[in-house]
C-alpha cells in the first residue's frame, strides 16, 4: 500500500517538475484567490456571533442562528425575498437571450467597417459607471424636463412619473441593465461563433439553406454548450441583486418595489454597524446561490453533456 502511494507520489512529482513553467504562470492567480477570496472566509463565523470590534472575531460571543432567525422573523422578509427574486428572474428572462440574439445578428454582418462600428456602439455602454447611468435615467425620464416625456407630449400623451411609479421600477432597472450589458455579453458568443467550422455553412448553402435556416441549424447548435454554461452561472447568482444601482434609483415612492435584500442589509446592517447581521444575510445568499447552482448543474447533466463539474 505504501509502495503504491510512493509510486503515485513520484509520478505526480515528476509530472509537476516537467511542467513547472505552467505552474509558475498560474501561481500568481492561485495566490490572489487564496489571499483575497479564501483566507477572508474565516470571518464568516461572525454570522454566528454578536461581533464586537473591541473583542475581535475570536473574542466575540457565539449566538448560534440568532441573526438568521432575526431575518426570517422580520416583517419585511417576504417582501424583500419577493422583490429580490422578481428583479433577478426578470433580469434573467430578459437579459440572458439578448446577448445571444445580438451575437447571432452580428455574425451575419459581412461588412467589416459597419460591423466594427456596431460592435463599438453596443460595447460602449458597459464602460459607463452605475452613477452616470442612473443620472442618465433621471435626466431622460424626468417628469417635467425628461426627453422621453417631451417626445410623448408631442403625441398628446400626459407626462409620466417613470422613476416614481412602482409599476415601472423593475422594468426601468432591468431594461437599462440590458442596454448597458448586452453588447459586452455578446463577446463570448461571437468568439464561439467564430470557431464554428465554415464547412458547415458551406454545406448548408449547397443544400439551399437560407441565412435564417443556417442560423437555426448551424449557428445556434454551435453555441448551445456556451449558452448552457452561461445559464448555469447566471442561475447561480440569482439572489445577488447589486445594491448600488437599486439604491441610487430608490426614492420613498418606490420602496415597496425596490427594497431588496442587499439594500436592506446595507441600511440595517452596515449603516448601523450591525456586521454580524449583514454577514449572516450574505452567507444565506451565498448558500442559496450554491444550492441553485448545484441544482441547475444537476438538471443540465441529466438533459445533456454540458455541465460545470
Amino acid at each position: 500500500m505504501r509502495d503504491s502511494f510512493a509510486v503515485r507520489f513520484r509520478k505526480k512529482s515528476l509530472k509537476i517538475l516537467k511542467g513547472y513553467q505552467l505552474y509558475l504562470l498560474i501561481f500568481p492567480a492561485f495566490l490572489f484567490f487564496l489571499v483575497f477570496c479564501y483566507f477572508p472566509m474565516y470571518g464568516i463565523q461572525i454570522a454566528f456571533k454578536d461581533f464586537v470590534a473591541t473583542k475581535g472575531i475570536w473574542g466575540s460571543e457565539w449566538v448560534g442562528f440568532k441573526h438568521f432567525i432575526r431575518l426570517f422573523e422580520s416583517p419585511n422578509f417576504l417582501l424583500l425575498l419577493k422583490n429580490t427574486l422578481g428583479i433577478s428572474i426578470y433580469s434573467l428572462i430578459v437579459g440572458f437571450p439578448m446577448p445571444i440574439l445580438l451575437a447571432l445578428l452580428l455574425n451575419e454582418v459581412r461588412d467589416g467597417p459597419f460591423k466594427k462600428i456596431v460592435q463599438t456602439v453596443t460595447y460602449a455602454p458597459n464602460f459607463i459607471s452605475v452613477v452616470v447611468l442612473v443620472g442618465m435615467l433621471q435626466s431622460f425620464f424626468s417628469t417635467n424636463t425628461g426627453i422621453v416625456n417631451l417626445i410623448l407630449a408631442n403625441f398628446g400623451v400626459e407626462p409620466t412619473a417613470w422613476l416614481s411609479n412602482q409599476s415601472y421600477f423593475k422594468s426601468m432597472y432591468v431594461w437599462s441593465g440590458v442596454w448597458q450589458g448586452t453588447g459586452w455579453g455578446s463577446i463570448i458568443y461571437l468568439a464561439k461563433l467564430a470557431g464554428i467550422d465554415p464547412q458547415l455553412y458551406e454545406a448548408a448553402t449547397i443544400d439551399g439553406a437560407t441565412k435564417f435556416q443556417k442560423m437555426i441549424h448551424v449557428s445556434i447548435p454551435g453555441i448551445v454548450p456556451t449558452m448552457t454554461i452561461m445559464f448555469i452561472l447566471n442561475s447561480g447568482s440569482i439572489m445577488n441583486v447589486g445594491y448600488e444601482k437599486i439604491y441610487l434609483m430608490q426614492n420613498p415612492l418606490v420602496l415597496q418595489t425596490s427594497e431588496v435584500i442587499s439594500t436592506y442589509v446595507y441600511k440595517v446592517g452596515l449603516v448601523n454597524a450591525q456586521y454580524s447581521f449583514s454577514t449572516a444575510v450574505g452567507l444565506l445568499n451565498s448558500v442559496v446561490n450554491l444550492i441553485l447552482l448545484t441544482f441547475v448543474n444537476f438538471v443540465s447533466s441529466k438533459l445533456g453533456d454540458t455541465i460545470l463539474w
